[in-house]
C-alpha cells in the first residue's frame, strides 16, 4: 500500500547496478519494483539491457541510465575465470577514468537530486554519493573487494591498490543490507540480514511448465554456460527432471533434461532515505575503512567458522597509512581472522603467532602423502620435490619447525664488515624449515642412499636428507643427502676448507652448503654430535638474487630448527653469529653478519639497529606512523658471492690498513706534522692517532679526520701484488686479494667512513618531529648511499633506473603540488643489481607511486619488478613449533 507520506514527498533513489551479469539486475528489479509501488522514482545505472527491467515495470518512475562503472570477473565459460584479465579489466574500466566517473556521477546525482544511491555492488557509486553529500546502501551478498582479493594472490601483490581502493569506496555507506549466501565483506562496517530478493514468480510451475506436482526439478543455470556441455539420461536419478536454461537450438537434450525459454529490502531503503536510519559515526572515507576492517570480520563471522581472509588484506590498515596510535588501530596481526593451523597436527610447543605463511606451511606437511602426477616439466619437479619429501618425516614421532625472514636493507649495506651501524627492516617473506632427527634404523632413505650404503657396506649409518621447494626456479637439484660421517676428518669435524670443496663438486647440489653447513658449524664451534639421522624439509618465499638475503632466511630457519630438534639452547644473536660462519666458511660467500642478526633477532614493524663490531646490537627502532619502506626488485640477480663485492671488501680492507700505516707514521717522533714534532703534539691528537694506528673497524674513523689526514694518502686504485710487497696483508680472515688484480681502494674505503655518519644521521630523524623536511633529509641521505655505491662500481644499470624513477616521480608537478608521497630510494645489500629500497609516506598515493613506478619500469625494460612491503617477525621472536601428527598417514 502507498502511504500518503510518500504520496507528497515521492523520493528518488539512485540504483547502480554492477556490469557482472544478469543475476545482480533481476534482483534489483524486484526491489526498485517496490519502491515505485511505493511512490517513488528509481533511476538505475546499469550496462544490462533495458528490457530486464521494463518487462518487469511498466511505469513512468523508472528511470533507466546505460553506464557501465564496473565490470565484474572475465569469465571464459560459466566456470573458469581469468583472474589477471578480470583484474586489467577493471582497472581500464574503473580506476584509469576513475577522476572523470566521479565528477559526472557527482554532476548528476545532483542534477536528479538524489536522496539516497543504493549501490549492488558498484564501489565507486558509494565515493560519488560521498563527495554529493548523499547518503548511501548496498545491496549484496559479495563484494569485489573480497572477490579480487583471492584473484590478486594469484595474478601479483602489485594489484592491491585495487582492493584498498574499492574496499575504501565501500566503507563510505551508511550499511550493507545483506543477503543470504554472503560471503566474507570486511569494509562494511554495519549491516542488516534479510530474507533472500528473486524476481517475483508470475505464474504456477503447473501453469509455466506444465510439469507434475509430484515430479522432482533441478534447474541447470549459470550465466555463461557452455551450451555445449553433454548431458546424458542417466545423470539424473530416476523421477527427476532437469531444466536447463541457455541451451542452444542445435543441442540435443535427453528426455528428462528440458530446454527453458529465454519487500524487506525497499522498505529499509525507503527508511533511510527518509532519514529514519542513519548509523554513521560522521567518519568517512581512510577512517572508516579503518574501522570496518576491523569490525566487519567480527560482525560477520558466521559462529563455528573461521573466514579466510588474505593477510595482506587483513592488515590494510597499515597498508593504508591508518596507524592511528588508538588501542583499536594498534591490534596485532594475530587479531585478525587467519588461516587456522591444519587439525591433522597437534602443536606442542610453541604458536604460531597469526602468521598465515605459517599455517598454510603446515597445510603444506599435512598435505604431503598426497602427491598428483601432472604432465607440465615444472609441474614435473614440484611433483619429484613432494614425492621426496612424503618420504622425509616419521609421522609418529616430532617434528620441529622454525621460520626466518629476509630482511630490507634500509641503510648500512655493504658497510657492515667495516663496523658500521645498520638499519634494517625484516620483510614478510619468509623460510621456513621443518626437521626430525631418526634414529636411522626408522629413516626411510631415497634409494640411491641405500644403494651408496649398500655399496660400502656400512649397514644404517646416519644419513642426512634435504629436500627443498622451489627448486625449478633456480636450477638446482630438489634434493640433497650424505652421510653425517662425510662430516668427520678422523676424530675431528672436517675444515671448513674441505667441506667448502665437497659441496662444490656438484654446481646443481652447492645450495646445499647453506643448509648442511649449520651442522658442521654446530659441530666446530659448539662440539655438538650428531648420532641420529636428520630429515630436513626447506620451504622458503624469499626470493634468491634479489638482494633481500635469502640465504640468511635459509641459514637462521634451518639452525633453529636443528637446534630445537636436538636440545641446544642458543641465543639469537649467537645463532646468527654462527650462521654467518656458515656463508663466510662453509659457502666461501664474504658476508657480514647483519642479514643474519636481523633475521635472526629482527622483529616485524621496527627496524633492527646494529653496531657491527662485531655485532653490538643497539635495539629496535621504531618506524614512525608517517614513513613506509617498499623494497623494488631490478630484475638483476644479486650474489654476495661474486667478484665486485669481494673485490670492494678488500678495497676497504686494504683502505683501512694504508690509514693504519699513515697514522703510525705520523706518530714516528722523526716525522712531523704541520711543521710539530710527534712528541710535541697535543695530548688529545696523540690518542687520536694512536687508535687510528690501531684502527679496528674502518667506520671508528670519523669523515672530517679521513678528510684532513687520510683521503689524499690513498691511492684511487692498487694492484694486489704492490698491496701485498708493502703491507704484506689486509687483514681479512674471508678475502683473498689476488695479485694480478686491480682494486680500488680509495672510493671502496670512503663509503663506509661516511655511510656509518649517514646511518646516524638517519637513525637521529627517524626520531625528530614530523614533517615534508624529515622526509626530505631521510631521502637525501638514502641517494647519497647510492651514489657512494655506484662510486665503488656496485651500481647496475637497473638499480639506478629504478632510483631515477623515483627521483622523477618525487620532482614531478604533481608531487609538488601536493608536498609528494616518495622522498628517497638506494640500492640495497652486496649491491651490482637486486633491490632498490624506498622511502616515502605511509599513504595510498604513495603505494599508487609505488605501482606506477613498477609499470614504468616494465614498460623500460620488459620486466615487472616484484614488490616487496609488510613486515614480519624475527627467528628469536618466533622460536620454534614442536608438532606431532594426530593422525599419521598409511605408509607403504
Amino acid at each position: 500500500m502507498v502511504s500518503e507520506e510518500s504520496r507528497k514527498h515521492p523520493l528518488v533513489f539512485a540504483y547502480y547496478v554492477t556490469g557482472h551479469g544478469f543475476g545482480h539486475a533481476t534482483r534489483v528489479v524486484e526491489v526498485a519494483r517496490h519502491l515505485i509501488l511505493a511512490g517513488h522514482d528509481v533511476h538505475v545505472v546499469t550496462g544490462a539491457p533495458d528490457y530486464v527491467f521494463t518487462t518487469e515495470i511498466q511505469s513512468l518512475r523508472l528511470f533507466i541510465r546505460k553506464v557501465l562503472l564496473d565490470c565484474g570477473a572475465i569469465q571464459a565459460d560459466a566456470l573458469t575465470v581469468d583472474r589477471l584479465a578480470s583484474l586489467e579489466k577493471y582497472s581500464e574500466t574503473a580506476v584509469v577514468p576513475r577522476d572523470s566517473i566521479l565528477e559526472t556521477e557527482l554532476e548528476w546525482l545532483k542534477s536528479i537530486k538524489a536522496d539516497l544511491v543504493v549501490s549492488d555492488v558498484v564501489p565507486v557509486a558509494c565515493r560519488a554519493a560521498a563527495d554529493a553529500g548523499i547518503r548511501s546502501v548496498c545491496v549484496t551478498n559479495f563484494s569485489w573487494d573480497f572477490i579480487y582479493a583471492e584473484y590478486v594472490m594469484v595474478a601479483g601483490y602489485h594489484k592491491r591498490s585495487i582492493v584498498w581502493q574499492i574496499a575504501e569506496d565501500y566503507s563510505h555507506c551508511e550499511f550493507l543490507i545483506r543477503l543470504p549466501g554472503y560471503c566474507p565483506m570486511p569494509a562494511f562496517r554495519d549491516s542488516i540480514d534479510v530474507p533472500l530478493v528473486v524476481r517475483r514468480l508470475h505464474k504456477s510451475r503447473e501453469e509455466n511448465l506444465e510439469l507434475e506436482r509430484d515430479v522432482k526439478v533441478v534447474i541447470l543455470n549459470f550465466g555463461g554456460q557452455p551450451s555445449g556441455w553433454t548431458l546424458k539420461e542417466d545423470y539424473l536419478p530416476p523421477g527427476w527432471l532437469c531444466l536447463v536454461c541457455g541451451s542452444s537450438d542445435s543441442q540435443n537434450l535427453p528426455p528428462n533434461f528440458v530446454k527453458l525459454a529465454k519487500d524487506v529490502a525497499a522498505r529499509i531503503l525507503i527508511d533511510t532515505a527518509s532519514g529514519k536510519n542513519y548509523t554513521s559515526d560522521k567518519l568517512s572515507g581512510a577512517r572508516r575503512l579503518r574501522d570496518a576492517i576491523i569490525l566487519g570480520y567480527e560482525l560477520q563471522r558466521v559462529p563455528g567458522k573461521d573466514l579466510c581472509i588474505p593477510e595482506w588484506y587483513a592488515n590494510a590498515e597499515n597498508e593504508l597509512g591508518l596507524r592511528t596510535g588508538s588501542p583499536t588501530a594498534e591490534m596485532s596481526d594475530d587479531s585478525f581472522v587467519m588461516p587456522s593451523y591444519p587439525e591433522d597436527f597437534e602443536i606442542l610447543h610453541g604458536e604460531l603467532l597469526g602468521l598465515p605463511d605459517t599455517a598454510n606451511f603446515l597445510k603444506s606437511l599435512s598435505e604431503l602423502e598426497v602427491v598428483f602426477d601432472y604432465g607440465k616439466s615444472t609441474e614435473k619437479r614440484q611433483m619429484r620435490e613432494q614425492k621426496a619429501a612424503a618420504n622425509l618425516f616419521n609421522w609418529e614421532e616430532d617434528i620441529f619447525v622454525a621460520r626466518a625472514p629476509g630482511r630490507l636493507d634500509v641503510m648500512g649495506g655493504i658497510a657492515d664488515y667495516s663496523g658500521s651501524l645498520v638499519l634494517q627492516m625484516p620483510i614478510r617473506e619468509a623460510c621456513h624449515v621443518a626437521v626430525q632427527k631418526i634414529q636411522p634404523t626408522k629413516q626411510r632413505l631415497w634409494k640411491h642412499a641405500q644403494a651408496r650404503q649398500s655399496s660400502k657396506g656400512q649397514g644404517q649409518t646416519p644419513v642426512l636428507q634435504i629436500v627443498s621447494y622451489g627448486s625449478e626456479l633456480s636450477n638446482r637439484g630438489p634434493t640433497f643427502d650424505m652421510n653425517l660421517s662425510d662430516f668427520m676428518d678422523g676424530e675431528h669435524p672436517l675444515s671448513y676448507e674441505k667441506a667448502r670443496n665437497y659441496f662444490a663438486r656438484d654446481p646443481s647440489q652447492r645450495w646445499a652448503a647453506y643448509v648442511a653447513g649449520t651442522i658442521l658449524v654446530l659441530m666446530k664451534e659448539l662440539g655438538t654430535r650428531f648420532e641420529n639421522s636428520i630429515s630436513v624439509l626447506v620451504s622458503s618465499a624469499v626470493p634468491e638474487g634479489k638482494g633481500v638475503s635469502s640465504s640468511a632466511a635459509v641459514e637462521v630457519a634451518t639452525m633453529s630448527a636443528i637446534a630445537a630438534a636436538h636440545g641446544l639452547n642458543v641465543s639469537p644473536r649467537e645463532l646468527a653469529l654462527l650462521c654467518q660462519k656458515v656463508e663466510n666458511h662453509v659457502v666461501g660467500a664474504p658476508c657480514g653478519v647483519m642479514d643474519q642478526m636481523t633475521s635472526a633477532c629482527g622483529e616485524a614493524n621496527k627496524l633492527f639497529a646494529m653496531v657491527c663490531q662485531p655485532a653490538e646490537v643497539l635495539g629496535l627502532v621504531d618506524i614512525p606512523n608517517h614513513i613506509r619502506f617498499w623494497g623494488i626488485d631490478s630484475g638483476i640477480r644479486h650474489s654476495v658471492g661474486g667478484g665486485d663485492y669481494g673485490s670492494v671488501r678488500i678495497g676497504a680492507f686494504m683502505g683501512r690498513k694504508i690509514v693504519k700505516s699513515v697514522a703510525s707514521e705520523q706518530l714516528s717522533p722523526s716525522l712531523s706534522t704541520n711543521g710539530m714534532i710527534a712528541d710535541e703534539l697535543e695530548e688529545d691528537a696523540v690518542e687520536l692517532l694512536e687508535a687510528e694506528a690501531s684502527l679496528d673497524y674502518l667506520c671508528n674513523l670519523s669523515p672530517h679526520r679521513y678528510e684532513a689526514l687520510y683521503v689524499k694518502q690513498l691511492p684511487e686504485a692498487m694492484l694486489g701484488e704492490t698491496f701485498l710487497e708493502k703491507y704484506a696483508d689486509h687483514n681479512d680472515p674471508v678475502t683473498v686479494i689476488d695479485k694480478k688484480r686491480n682494486y680500488g681502494v680509495r672510493a671502496a674505503a670512503r663509503h663506509p667512513i661516511y655511510e656509518n655518519f649517514r646511518v646516524q644521521a638517519f637513525k637521529a630523524l627517524l626520531t625528530s618531529l614530523a614533517s615534508n623536511d624529515q622526509l626530505t633529509a631521510l631521502g637525501e641521505l638514502m641517494y647519497q648511499c647510492h651514489y657512494s655505491y655506484s662510486a665503488c662500481g656496485l651500481g647496475s644499470d637497473g638499480t639506478d633506473r629504478l632510483v631515477q624513477l623515483v627521483q622523477e616521480m618525487q620532482h614531478s608537478k604533481t608531487s609538488r603540488s601536493a608536498e609528494g608521497t616518495l622522498y628517497g630510494s638506494k640500492i640495497t645489500g652486496g649491491g651490482s643489481g637486486g633491490t632498490v629500497c624506498v622511502i616515502g609516506k605511509n599513504c595510498l598515493r604513495s603505494s599508487q607511486q609505488i605501482l606506477e613506478i613498477q609499470q614504468r619500469y616494465k614498460a623500460a625494460t620488459g620486466y615487472l619488478p616484484i614488490l616487496f612491503e609488510g613486515s614480519s617477525p624475527g627467528a628469536g621472536k618466533f622460536g620454534h613449533l614442536r608438532i606431532r601428527r594426530r593422525f599419521p598417514p598409511k605408509q607403504d
